[in-house]
Order: C-alpha cells, then structure tokens, then sequence
C-alpha cells in the first residue's frame, strides 16, 4: 500500500543479494522464477450527481469539462495500461433516496483500452442523481480486485457523500486496513470546505493525494499525472516478515522490500549482514491509515548487537502528510574504532551483523482500533562502500609551514610595493 514515491519516501536500486558467510539471509524474492510484471490498474470514479450541472469552471458545467478531461486522458494513455470507468449518480432521476443512494455503474471494465468506446461512453453522461460515494468506492476496488501491484483509483467530484452509510472515509481505512494495496487519488471540482476535508480524509487513509482542480486544463493534466504515477508502483509484493522485539532472534534480510505492521509506539527489529567494504542503506515508511493524534514520528536506528548505536536515520519529507519515512545509509569505515573483522580460513571476512530498529510514536485517537498495527514497509540494500571524496590537503608539518611563509612573502612585498606607488602619486600631487 505504502507507495515511495513517491514519497516522500523514494525506493532504494536493489541490487542482488551478496553470497555472505553465517546464516542465509531471508530474501524479498527467494523464487525462482519471477511472476510476469502486471500492467498498470486504473479506475477513474466520475460523480454524475445533479449538482455537476453547475457552470463555474472556465463557464462550462463540471461535467462537460470533465468529459473533456476524460476525452485528453484517454486519448495519451500508455498501451499497457489497463483503464475501467465507474460512475455515480449517473441515472436514477427520482427522489427516493434509497434507491438513488444505490446508483452506481462501471461504464467501462478494467481492461485494455478501447479508445473509442471509452470516449463514448463518457459522452453520454448526463448529471441526474445522489453522490454515493462511499459505496462507489466500494464497488471500484471490487472492479479492480486483487493482484501484485498497487492499484490506483482516481475520484472526481464537486460534492459531499449524500449517502452515507457507508462513509467514504471509514471505506478507504477499511479498504487500506485489508492490506489490498489499493490507493485512492481524489480531485475536486468544487472549492467546498466539508468536501475538501473527506477527500483529503480519503485519499489519506489509502496513501494517496488530493487536489483542487479550478479548470479543464488543471483537470486534464492532474489526471495524467496520476495514470501515469500507476507505471510507477511495484512490481511485486514487498515480502511479508516480522519483526521481534530485540535483535537477538529478529528475522535476517537480504537486499529487498519487506512488509510488516507496527503497534503504536512499538520497536520492531531487524538483521541484516555487512560484510567489509560494504555499505548498508535503509529506508522506512508507515502509513496512516487511520486516525492519529497530530505528534508523532518515527525512528529508522542502526545499532551493534551488543546495543551501541551506529548510525541514526534522518527523516525524509516526501511532501505527503500520509505516509512518514525515515532513512539511513552507513559503512564499518564510518566507525573510527570498530574492530576490524577476522579473516576464515579462506581467506574471506566474515560478514558483520547489524541491527535495525523502527521505532513510533503514534497515538491514537479516542474511539480508534489499535489492531492491526500500521502498515510498515522497509527497504533494505547493501551495497559497496563508497566514502566521501577528500577536501583539498594543504599539506602537513614542515610543507605546511614552507607554503604559509612564501604566502606570507609574497603578500608582504605586494602590500609595500602598492604603498609606496600610492604615498609617490600623493606627493606629486
């Protein structure tokens, strides 16, 4: 679910995992053969509800700028993106409210393109009903159902969920709490401040982002810009491990990424081996996905197994208030006194064990469930050192102090040599 993109939290290159001495490392893709990497999922949700009639975006009607968007979209979407259409308050035109709060359809199955039917079938939209949101929501991830990449579900609507129950906001954590690496993009077309907070509420308990479109042009690009953010999701599931509550006995990793979930205000712990010459680098994040009290952080630490801490993780602000990362990157060069590992009888050096820690400070709010814990992903790779270039040397000892004088000279006779031009041209004049 977590995606790091973006993010604000960025994937570290993986590399293959390095032949270490001591326990095999467990490994995010021990299989042999790799699955076939899945094409890109997108469904965009377009709310069709009586209120898409209004003419205040360039002095059009929503509905037909977002048709237009739709049209733009379509028409520049990569081959192999698979693309559905649901929409929402599209055709009950009567004032029974619960038969209006069930008017949802998907136009357009998740599939291959079909240009010319998309088009057309978005052409024929007519605002007419209710905003059932939440069960659009629903009914989209139902639309998109399971598989190994994250999923992406984009919502266009001018107004607030008139249906509820259920809340669209309690069905994005519901979705987000199954794990079904579902994310939820929500654009609005109107500048309403309730409408305003649940999308951001829904597009925050799934990872993914809300914007405020004020015209066609703000509409068309933000939406390629999410179908195009769908090419950037894994590839793969992120392997399931669990992390114990000490170093001694925590699961030990290869290069790879890992999934796990994190109570509140837990530590959760992790080996992995570094051998000489190499250089560890991890990344964290854990996501919201439910309601949290407004001061928290979290903590990436890597530590010997005795408990001496080595390197500390620095945040990394991804520009998403969803999803909070931590990283770090450190080499047994960076430890002045750390004992240098013994040879084997091969000739190699053992690999040295290192521990990392992911610690939170999450509290939840009054009324939220605890269980299961929050979403966690840790990236992990080692690979070779690569130190600092080193600042310019002046020298040591006697060179030093040869270099200072002759600047010293030099500098001496320039100084006189200007003052006596300049106390010459004063008395002549």
């Amino acid at each position: 679910m977590i995606n790091k993109r973006r993010s604000t939290a960025v994937l570290i290159g993986l590399l293959a995992a390095t032949a270490m001495i001591g326990p095999s490392p467990a490994g995010a893709d021990d299989e042999t053969t790799e699955p076939a990497a899945e094409p890109p999922k997108v469904e965009l949700v377009l709310d069709v509800s009586g209120s898409m009639r209004a003419r205040d975006i360039d002095g059009r009607s929503r509905i037909s700028v977002a048709q237009q968007a739709f049209n733009e979209v379509v028409d520049g979407l990569p081959d192999e993106t698979q693309l559905g259409i649901r929409v929402l308050g599209a055709t009950y035109r009567g004032k029974d409210k619960k038969q209006g709060c069930l008017d949802t359809q998907q136009i357009v199955p998740v599939g291959p393109v079909d240009r010319a039917a998309a088009k057309a079938a978005v052409a024929g939209l007519r605002p007419t009903g209710f905003t059932p949101v939440g069960l659009a929501l629903r009914s989209a991830a139902q639309d998109l159902g399971t598989g190994s990449t994250a999923r992406r579900i984009v919502l266009i609507t001018d107004g607030e969920d008139t249906c509820a129950p259920p809340d669209p906001c309690e069905v994005a954590r519901e979705l987000a709490a199954q794990g079904t690496r579902l994310v939820v993009d929500t654009l609005g077309l109107a500048p309403d401040e309730k409408v305003r907070r649940q999308l951001l509420c829904i597009a925050g308990a799934t990872g993914g982002t809300y914007t405020a479109a004020q015209s066609a042009d703000e509409l068309t690009g933000r939406i390629k810009q999410l179908v195009d953010r769908a090419r950037d999701t894994y590839t793969a599931t992120p392997a399931v491990v669990g992390g114990a509550a000490a170093c001694d006995g925590a699961p030990l990793l290869a290069p790879g990424v890992y999934s796990d979930r994190e109570k509140f205000s837990e530590h959760r712990w992790y080996r992995v081996p570094v051998r000489p010459g190499q250089e560890l680098r991890a990344s964290v994040s854990v996501a919201l996905d439910r309601p949290v009290n407004p001061d928290y952080g979290v903590l990436l630490r890597a530590t010997a197994p005795d408990g001496r801490e080595l390197v500390r993780g620095v945040d990394a602000g991804s520009g998403r208030t969803d999803v909070v990362s931590a990283g770090l990157r450190w080499s047994a060069a960076e430890e002045e006194d750390a004992a240098s590992p013994e040879p084997t009888p091969g000739g190699t050096q053992t690999a040295r064990t290192v521990c990392l820690v992911v610690s939170n400070s999450f509290a939840a709010r009054a009324g939220t469930r605890a269980e299961p814990g929050m979403p966690v992903e840790l990236t992990v790779d080692v690979v070779a050192a690569s130190p600092a270039p080193d600042g310019p040397d002046l020298g040591r000892g006697w060179v030093l102090l040869l270099l200072l004088a002759v600047a010293g000279l030099v500098t001496g006779l320039l100084a006189g040599l200007l003052t006596r031009w300049w106390v010459a041209t004063w008395r002549e004049n």
